[in-house]
């Protein structure tokens, strides 16, 4: 399966039709690529923000309650370039008001039949638990995309092993990674995240994230980062870990993932973290003793 992942510059479209136009230009060129998935970055519904008054883009409050109105042509835009594009589509990630009042960091997976599934983001970083209004999912997923299952792992979730364990063991191969960095210790701990994650699943990973500066948004002020490709540090793989990764103004990482290779060689790898993950839940290793060091 071809996977594109983006590299997306966060602009400030004048309308929703000026935004919609730029995500049919990006997805047409994936699909141009080749690319059966498309993977776009976290926080992308941010970005209609910008079609509101400076007094409503500039807080985000604000911006929040003023895009939920959009949810419904966001939902037809990207089901319908799916259908057109023949690919499956992550659309980044939509923050949707619930009934509470507060709002869910979701993102949505489109297919070229008309199907739709979604996934929440389950943990909140220290910005997202300051605004007083985001709060995380409580429903882990895997949906398929053809032959392959997939997890969707939203930016700092992708850090934390277990949820990810249990994606893998409902039978995921691959994880998608919407990402949204300011710094580029934050893109750092989320590429560290998506190699660890790769690495004890014997899974790929693929990554799209947010670029450039957005003066206007109080989110998206900053974004740092590349969209990668990731696969297992193991036989038959790149030995950093690296399919395929943006460069400069790239829009998109694009790589030919190979499931067969990934099944084939797992019980002849080099290392066996995805066999061996239970070794580590031993009775022995569940609590740590303190020791001290005795006499020569």
């Amino acid at each position: 399966m071809k996977v594109a992942v983006c590299k997306y510059a966060v602009g400030q479209p004048a309308d929703f039709e000026a935004f919609a136009d730029r995500q049919q230009r990006l997805l047409e060129e994936a699909a141009a690529r080749g690319a059966r998935l498309a993977v776009l970055p976290e926080y992308l519904s941010l970005e209609l923000a910008a079609v509101f008054p400076a007094a409503v883009r500039g807080d985000l409050h604000a911006s929040l309650q003023a895009i939920q109105p959009l949810r419904a042509r966001w939902l037809a835009l990207f089901a319908g370039l799916a259908r057109a594009t023949g690919m499956h589509v992550l659309a980044g990630s939509f923050l949707l008001a619930t009934a509470e009042g507060r709002y869910r960091n979701r993102s949505d997976l489109f297919a070229p039949d008309g199907g739709h599934a979604w996934q929440d983001k389950l943990q909140l970083t220290g910005f997202e638990k300051a605004t007083g209004v985001i709060e995380g999912g409580d429903a882990l997923k895997v949906a398929g995309i053809g032959d392959v299952r997939a997890g969707i792992s939203v930016c700092y979730d992708s850090e934390f092993p277990l949820p990810v364990r249990a994606q893998y063991e409902a039978g995921a191969r691959l994880l998608l990674v919407p990402s949204c960095t300011d710094t580029a210790a934050g893109a750092t701990r989320v590429q560290v995240g998506c190699l660890a994650r790769a690495l004890e699943n014997r899974m790929f990973v693929a990554q799209a994230v947010t670029a450039g500066r957005a003066a206007w948004s109080p989110a998206l002020d900053e974004n740092t980062g590349e969209a990668t490709l990731y696969a297992p540090m193991d036989r038959g793989f790149p030995d950093d870990g690296i399919l395929a990764r943006t460069r400069g103004d790239e829009a998109w990482a694009v790589a030919e993932l190979d499931f067969a290779l990934l099944e084939g060689t797992r019980g002849r790898a080099q290392v066996a973290n995805d066999r061996d993950w239970r070794g580590q839940q031993s009775p022995a290793l569940a609590r740590a003793r303190v020791v001290e060091f005795t006499p020569p």
